[in-house]
């Protein structure tokens, strides 16, 4: 007994040495970070926060002051698992303690039902990896986006399969998530829209198939599309549900065009899809992107993102960065970190970005953002174009 109880005191003691101590007289400034650090899409959210973590860093490194006041930044990372109940469960526990700004969630359907918690705190929220329009069709003045929404995704993607690749038949699939189904639905009325424009005949949708996010096999769906002979298959999803996808393709013989939004492009598709990757096989789009405007800056945060964590990124760690230091820019221009002080000043924020000029709509979508389309060439992501949005 005597033993157990020295153990558990010097677990007490170690931990309160360990821990981070502030002085009385310093502010600290909590800011929440959400998004799957567990899962299929652990790699995304890992990446996310690394993004995160990176720009506390800095702030915290150049002696950040608000109204004249030296301010210590605190993050505080959660998972949740790509789980919208876990979501909200973590919302709740974020307002709880206070933070004073949030980045995330990464999943639309997690971002969702989290930013209904954080406006009714009103607590300011940017989301930097959300594409879905149901984010800001909720009309919380307290939830902000740096990326491309859906709609822009669905809109370019329908013009390249339709003016680029000349497509005349196509199958969707979707993972019925708000993400999937979302982008889905935007993709088939981006090829309508082209198709009108165009004065021409409507591209036909040989096929419209659902699968779950977590399945691992889709001989069925692929060997029910393969006979219909679409010139593109469209997958609304993540990578991990992609790759395994393409390598039955292959199985199958389908050497079709595979088109998809954000969350199929990434770094680690290559590595989940292996030798099933056809050269200029795959094309996606990712609802962010530079221009040799602000390649410089840019280059500069990828840079200090593998001398950081030894690795490059995933997709959209600049997009949380710059969330992060947004936030930090509202509340210096505002003078407090108190959100109803801030939040005015972020809705009428132009901060200057890694990733460009980061400024928000009535609605908290990105004012005068881009997309960058992508293909995969001998094994590896590679940029193809970066579109300016209208």
């Amino acid at each position: 007994m005597l033993k157990k109880s020295i153990i558990a005191l010097s677990t007490v003691l170690v931990s309160f040495f360990s821990a981070p101590s502030f002085s009385a007289d310093e502010t600290i400034v909590k800011i929440g970070h959400v998004a799957a650090m567990s899962g299929a899409i652990a790699h995304l959210g890992k990446d996310n926060d690394n993004g995160a973590k990176l720009a506390i860093e800095e702030l915290n490194a150049k002696g950040t002051t608000i109204n004249g006041k030296k301010v210590t930044f605190v993050l505080m990372s959660e998972d949740d698992a790509g789980d919208p109940k876990q979501g909200t469960s973590i919302a709740q526990k974020l307002v709880d303690a206070k933070v004073n700004g949030v980045v995330g969630h990464l999943n639309s359907g997690t971002s969702i039902p989290a930013s209904k918690i954080y406006h009714a705190a009103g607590i300011p929220q940017i989301a930097p990896s959300v594409t879905s329009m149901g984010y800001n069709a909720q009309g919380y003045k307290s939830a902000f986006r740096d990326v491309a929404n859906d709609g822009q995704l669905g809109a370019e993607l329908g013009h390249y399969a339709t003016n680029v690749l000349h497509a005349k038949t196509v199958a969707v699939i979707d993972d019925r998530t708000a993400y999937g189904q979302g982008i889905a639905d935007q993709f088939v009325k981006g090829l309508k829209s082209q198709s009108k424009s165009n004065g021409g005949d409507a591209v036909k949708m040989t096929q419209r198939q659902f699968t779950k996010a977590s399945a691992t096999d889709f001989n069925s769906i692929l060997t029910t599309i393969k006979a219909t002979k679409p010139d593109i298959i469209f997958f609304g999803g993540m990578d991990a549900t992609a790759g395994p996808m393409l390598r039955q393709m292959k199985a199958l013989g389908i050497k079709t065009k595979f088109m998809g939004g954000d969350g199929i492009c990434t770094e680690q598709l290559s590595a989940l899809a292996g030798n099933a990757l056809g050269e200029d096989q795959v094309i996606c789009a990712v609802a962010g992107g530079v221009t040799d405007k602000e390649k410089k800056g840019y280059d500069g945060y990828l840079r200090a993102y593998k001398k950081r964590f030894g690795t490059g990124i995933q997709v959209y760690s600049p997009y949380v960065y710059d969330a992060v230091m947004t936030l930090a820019d509202a509340m210096q221009q505002a003078k407090s970190s108190d959100p109803a002080v801030y939040l005015p000043f972020l809705q009428k924020i132009h901060h200057k970005g890694v990733t460009g000029d980061i400024a928000f709509d009535d609605k908290g979508n990105l004012k005068n953002g881009y997309l960058s389309l992508y293909t995969y060439k001998a094994g590896g992501r590679a940029l193809m174009s970066v579109v300016k949005l209208k």
